[in-house]
């Protein structure tokens, strides 16, 4: 739990008691004319928020103990303003108490689909090999704070007879739906990435799997990979985030196409999927792919998380430590729970 969340937690717990002294205070100040009883009622209203069921009958009798010893105090025993805050804070105290059964009702059942989600989503994305053919590869993935919906970000690597062959992509939507696309996705490339010649017959087979299951509407933003021994990569750029390429001598390069294409899963457009983008990859030569969840992750100030900015930290010489390194310094900058989830691949060329 982030220290936010702990802070918010704490405000929520203290509120029920810091206003009901506030009530008591005004009315022992102003006195009996004005008739503040009433508003001890505030109590356990506000204690039904976050509070259970125990917690709201206690702070609905406190509020009734209050309203007693301050109708005592200015004389109102029996009067009808006492008896109107009675009844008001009974009233309140039950309505609060169906209330607080029925937000903790709703918060089980949330827990439990997004457990469900969660437990699926950890199946779907195994980890990765950490040596995968001629490559090292590293994985790292950040789920969104608890308040958003589980997300679709995907990624896999598979060792084929030709090279190794890599995706990583972003379902459009969120929840149990796209952790069902993604599945899809998943189950689809880890097939075709073992039979076909090359990547556009692996894209064929998963807008094929893709076309079967959306409506049209949906899609999903992938980036395919194939790393060839021989030194190069071959890329197909589905609408998604440009791969970051970190050579052994110190550049960068963002591998952006040459022409943009559409996400996967939108054939009924009839557009024409994209072009294999060649680029050379080397001994010490990495490669970094990742969801939009990383470069949208935003600080407080609004300012987008600087990627490029940021590369010289995948210098570790192990992938996973420099992974992670790079994902402590995305978390770091948002300073808050990420609103995305934020997936990494990183794939580094084996000096031997």
């Amino acid at each position: 739990m982030t220290q936010v969340n702990r802070r918010t937690q704490r405000l929520m717990a203290a509120l029920p008691i810091v206003s009901l002294g506030v009530v008591a205070a005004v009315d022992i100040i102003t006195g009996p004319d004005l008739g503040y009883l009433s508003l001890l009622a505030v109590g356990p209203a506000f204690g039904s928020l976050a509070g259970g069921v125990r917690r709201t009958v206690a702070i609905g009798v406190l509020a009734l103990v209050l309203s007693l010893l301050l109708a005592m105090y200015n004389g109102l025993l029996g009067e009808r303003q006492s008896n109107m805050s009675f009844i008001s804070i009974t009233g309140v105290t039950a309505a609060s108490i169906l209330a607080s059964v029925g937000r903790q009702r709703r918060e089980r059942e949330l827990a439990t689909v997004r457990s469900v989600a969660e437990v699926a989503q950890r199946v779907l994305l195994r980890p990765v090999p950490r040596r995968a053919g001629h490559l090292r590869a590293a994985v790292s993935y950040t789920s969104a704070n608890a308040e958003a919906r589980i997300g679709g970000d995907l990624y896999e690597v598979v060792t084929g007879p030709g090279g190794v062959r890599a995706i990583v992509g972003d379902v459009q939507g969120k929840g149990l739906e796209a952790v069902e696309t993604a599945a899809l996705v998943l189950g689809a490339f880890r097939e075709a990435a073992h039979d076909e010649p090359d990547l556009r017959g692996v894209s064929g087979r998963l807008e094929k799997a893709l076309n079967r299951r959306l409506s049209g509407e949906e899609f999903v933003t992938a980036i395919l990979v194939d790393a060839a021994p021989g030194g190069t990569l071959t890329l197909l750029n589905y609408g998604h985030p440009a791969p970051l390429i970190l050579h052994a001598d110190g550049g960068l390069t963002l591998a952006e196409p040459a022409d943009s294409a559409p996400p996967l899963g939108l054939a009924v457009l009839g557009v024409e999927g994209p072009a294999p983008h060649h680029v050379e990859f080397g001994p010490g030569d990495q490669v970094l792919l990742y969801t939009d969840g990383v470069i949208e992750a935003r600080d407080r100030a609004g300012r987008f998380y600087p990627l490029t900015e940021r590369a010289f930290l995948l210098k570790d010489d192990d992938p996973e430590a420099a992974l992670e390194a790079l994902r402590l310094d995305l978390v770091a900058h948002v300073d808050a729970p990420l609103h995305d989830d934020a997936a990494m691949l990183l794939l580094r060329f084996r000096d031997g």
